[in-house]
């Protein structure tokens, strides 16, 4: 661990210096206020006391350099190039501010700037910057990704993950760690065994510097150090800035059951700003130096001042977006015989609007590789990370001889830390990559969630659609092979609720390739899960590319007396009971929805009308599942086309048993199908 003091004088370096930091200063007093007045609605995370740590970090930084952050992120925003009158704007929840009022104190993003996002979650912002330098290498782009974050975040899993991520692949990253001494009320001398941050970074093989947080010159040498060492390809740097937050952890919080009136008096007298301007009037040998401090502090209270009233003025988003950017806008192109509405004969369907060079039988698992190797083959910035997905070819040959062909940066074996490798997407898809994150079995992505939902899903909509999230998230879903509990899990309807998400769940060979190949393109994130069980089944699949739509069921069986939907293996076993009930004399018109978000329920209401009874066959639970959607958008829209009452057949609501015998006994088969359906024609 090295340490770094200030060395030498350049007065324009420390003018520089010196306005920046002063323009931090003065917005947050000014938004300290500002909340005091009712101009804030929300929280407001001043930056009071370490703005030497922003602003001697991003004068290290080109424009293309990019920055992430945490929640206490103005001066970062400030100093990367956000200007006063955008953040300001922002917490006023205004139309003009830097995230158009999405996301006020906690959530600033400015993308043309290099601010790639603040967050109100600890640690996603380590994980993103790691995402950003991975596509900055795999570019072969010289650019550096930044984290700023507290010390509270040093506690976290993500800060492990994503420093052990960023050495073990050499990513141009600085970790900026600044230590103020306290996570939220906690002290760090309480919640860490180690005190001291930076000699952390030897636990992972990098190098780390620890710097005086308020002396701006020193915070400046310590990241120009590490910003040229990034350049050269030499990897990550940890810097930990010692300094403290002389204002509340959020403003109109109570501060001082925590800490004392002393303890923080103290640390103003150590003010980063006061000591930068004393530095200049007593080292710099140019006389007019009082003069040009007092034309930059007129120039930043006129600044501050001004954006203060146009931010102020500035209009409120209308209500009629607050919905927009939910997922990416469409672009709109010609449909074409590679893009096909209905699938071809392929085992379950009997009609094709495409016209394919050549048709052969080959495997679920097959289908879905063949995409994914024409993506890769079109877009160079299409990578995937996973578990054994290397040399090795995954653990179900989802990427069996991809890395001869590609190499080990596009197809990158990983450690065991979903939670990491999916943050890491997130900003390597914000920096122009395109990740697929291979799960193995879906149950893992659960160590992920937290960035799924609050990151993945949520980027595009607080970035008001200026940054995409072209990620695919890829697992094995479905219960057989006496898999138990933690290797059989149906996550779809847990995925399908939230907002910005894709959620793909294919039954056959064809829709795997079609449905893949769609996710590849997409730009929103999509989790395509794929049933284990499936995952050997041949089908008739074309040679040649092409995409399967999202949205759009495909009818598997046509019929006329009961409409049956199935989903993944359950579509397999339904087709089976309707070939039974088909010599009993029931006609069963079977719907496979293919994607549960979009869920298509335009069909299956067609479909009802025609037979007047609705059966669901899902394997997952049924409180809360994709059966209870379907039935309630079916009652609402179609209640007068029903004969009977709309019937659901689900897995039992249970974890999954190990034994051949339980596990047997929770899963829907062929006869409880038949069953069912003839009990709800007998209605």
């Amino acid at each position: 661990m090295a340490t770094v003091e200030a060395t030498g004088i350049d007065k324009r370096l420390l003018l520089r210096l010196f306005r920046e930091m002063l323009v931090v200063r003065k917005c947050e007093l000014l938004l300290a206020k500002s909340h005091q007045q009712g101009l804030v609605h929300g929280a407001c995370h001043t930056y009071v006391g370490q703005e030497a740590v922003a602003a001697g970090v991003c004068a290290n930084l080109s424009a293309e350099d990019v920055v992430f952050s945490t929640h206490r992120g103005h001066g970062h925003a400030l100093s990367k190039g956000v200007s006063p009158e955008q953040l300001i704007a922002e917490l006023y929840g205004r139309e003009t501010g830097c995230s158009h009022g999405r996301g006020g104190s906690m959530h600033l993003f400015a993308p043309e700037v290099g601010m790639m996002g603040t967050s109100g979650i600890v640690g996603p912002c380590i994980l993103q910057a790691a995402g950003a330098g991975y596509s900055f290498k795999l570019r072969r782009q010289g650019h550096v990704a930044v984290a700023f974050f507290g010390d509270g975040a040093v506690n976290n899993g993500a800060f492990h993950e994503g420093l052990n991520m960023a050495a073990i692949w050499k990513l141009p990253v600085l970790f900026v760690c600044e230590n103020n001494q306290y996570a939220t009320e906690v002290p760090f001398s309480y919640s860490s065994g180690n005190p001291h941050v930076a000699n952390r970074g030897s636990a992972y093989g990098l190098p780390s510097i620890e710097v005086d947080g308020n002396d701006a010159l020193a915070v400046y040498e310590a990241a120009r150090i590490a910003v040229e060492r990034a350049r050269r390809g030499k990897g990550a740097t940890l810097i930990e800035c010692r300094t403290y937050r002389v204002r509340p952890h959020a403003e109109g919080m109570g501060d001082f059951t925590y800490r004392t009136r002393e303890e923080v008096n103290e640390w103003k007298k150590l003010c980063p700003l006061n000591r930068l301007k004393s530095m200049l009037l007593e080292e710099a040998s140019d006389s007019a130096i009082e003069d040009e401090i007092g034309a930059i502090e007129a120039e930043v209270t006129e600044q501050i001042g001004q954006a203060y009233e146009r931010a102020k003025a500035a209009p409120y988003p209308s209500p009629q977006s607050a919905a927009t950017h939910v997922y990416a806008e469409v672009r709109h192109v010609a449909r074409s015989h590679h893009e096909s509405k209905t699938p071809p004969p392929a085992q379950l369907t009997s009609s094709s609007s495409s016209s394919p060079t050549s048709i052969r039988e080959i495997t679920f698992a097959e289908a879905t590789l063949e995409s994914l190797r024409h993506a890769m083959e079109l877009d160079p910035n299409v990578f995937v990370m996973g578990e054994g997905i290397g040399e090795r070819g995954g653990n179900f040959n989802t990427t069996t001889g991809l890395y001869e062909r590609f190499g080990a940066e596009r197809l990158c074996d990983t450690p065991i830390c979903e939670r990491g490798f999916v943050g890491l997407s997130v900003g390597a898809a914000m920096t122009g990559s395109r990740p697929v994150i291979d799960f193995m079995f879906a149950d893992f992505v659960l160590d992920s969630v937290g960035e799924i939902i609050n990151q993945l899903a949520k980027v595009q909509y607080m970035s008001s659609g200026r940054l995409r999230m072209p990620v695919v998230l890829r697992g094995c879903i479905g219960i057989g092979h006496s898999a138990a509990t933690h290797h059989s899990g149906n996550y779809y309807p847990m995925f399908a609720h939230f907002p910005g998400l894709r959620v793909v769940v294919p039954s056959q060979p064809y829709d795997a390739k079609g449905l893949f190949a769609t996710a590849l393109a997409s730009d929103d994130p999509v989790l395509f899960l794929e049933h284990r069980e499936l995952l050997g089944i041949r089908g008739r699949v074309p040679e040649e590319p092409y995409k399967v739509p999202f949205g759009e069921a495909a009818i598997v069986r046509t019929g006329s007396d009961v409409t049956v939907v199935a989903l993944a293996q359950m579509v397999h076993h339904s087709l089976a009971a309707s070939e039974i009930l088909a010599r009993e004399g029931i006609s069963v018109e079977l719907i496979d929805p293919r994607t549960v978000s979009p869920l298509d329920t335009d069909t299956i209401l067609r479909s009802v009308k025609k037979t007047g009874r609705l059966l669901i066959a899902d394997e997952a639970f049924a409180p809360f599942g994709v059966g209870a959607e379907i039935s309630a958008r079916i009652v609402e829209t179609g209640f007068d086309e029903l004969d009977a009452p709309i019937r659901r057949l689900n897995g039992v609501h249970t974890p999954t048993p190990y034994s051949p015998t339980l596990e047997k006994a929770i899963v829907p088969n062929v006869e409880d199908i038949a069953v069912a359906v003839r009990q709800l024609f007998a209605e």
